[in-house]
């Protein structure tokens, strides 16, 4: 496996959405699509695909957003319907760029915000493909080590650079010698920003409100799900440790134009493990070969 990508010229710059700061990576031309990142601590844009950028800008106009609350964009995220605020301020960056419609490629909570986004607003998604998405309802009643990890990160002793390489290594991918030490490193002083220890943008649902922000985050309780017209490819690893590969099934059976890819050997980073099939899954599916 390849340990690292050379990243092309990046233009970076920032749009506000409803007063908030949202932080924007891009670079090559074609058809718009976004890449939305996972919401692990220290997560943001351009780390989270430093693997598939360039080769997918070589047909694409490629835009990396730092999700509300991760690294440039400002900290925050409602904590009552987490989904609906990232699928808002998303939306409202492509209204910056003037795009009308793009692709959205999502893994994990960044996956959870494509969906969301897709299924308010069908006509401003082209095509879908989600990785490990959140919100497919395997995880509700008993949730994975690698979610209790994550949730747990700020909970406890708090945040430490040992627990953030224990959820890399133990959580998000099969073979833990994949994950060079610079990438945990940047994760750790990412996480551990003041704003964002007083305000996790990911955390587990508490208060009087929490029953109705957990039926929020569970997709599959939402009859348009049923009914969503975009082409979705959903991309798994078999071996998942966070969100179980058989949420892929589930949105494979339920949702009428979604293809679904199983990886073996793979954990909750498809793109950054097998980093080579997934570029080619997505250039063929984004280009329409299906």
């Amino acid at each position: 496996m390849p340990t690292h990508t050379d990243l092309p010229p990046l233009h970076e710059y920032p749009v506000t959405v409803a007063g908030k700061e949202i932080h924007i990576s891009e670079t090559g031309e074609g058809p718009p699509v976004l890449l939305l990142h996972g919401g692990g601590p220290g997560a943001s844009g351009v780390p989270n695909y430093t693997r598939n950028i360039a080769p997918l800008s070589r047909h694409h106009r490629v835009i990396v957003p730092d999700l509300p609350g991760y690294g440039r964009s400002t900290k925050g995220v409602d904590p009552t319907d987490p989904f609906g605020h990232l699928a808002h301020h998303i939306r409202g960056a492509m209204d910056q760029l003037g795009l009308q419609k793009a692709s959205l490629i999502g893994n994990s909570y960044g996956g959870a915000c494509a969906l969301r986004l897709a299924l308010d607003t069908p006509d401003r998604v082209d095509r879908l493909v989600l990785m490990g998405p959140g919100g497919i309802g395997t995880t509700r009643t008993l949730p994975t080590p690698g979610l209790r990890s994550l949730l747990n990160y700020y909970s406890g002793e708090g945040p430490s650079r040992a627990k953030l390489e224990a959820f890399i290594r133990s959580h998000l991918v099969f073979n833990a010698a994949d994950v060079p030490d610079h990438v945990i490193d940047a994760r750790y002083e990412a996480s551990i920003d003041p704003e964002v220890i007083a305000n996790p943008p990911l955390r587990r649902p508490t208060g009087p409100h929490a029953l109705r922000t957990l039926w929020r985050m569970d997709f599959t309780r939402d009859p348009r799900l049923a009914r969503l017209p975009v082409p979705t490819l959903v991309v798994w690893g078999a071996a998942d440790r966070v969100n179980r590969p058989s949420g892929g099934r589930m949105l494979a059976d339920r949702m009428p134009d979604c293809d679904l890819y199983l990886v073996a050997n793979t954990g909750h980073w498809v793109q950054f493990e097998r980093a080579e099939l997934f570029n080619r899954l997505c250039a063929d599916f984004l280009a329409g070969r299906r």
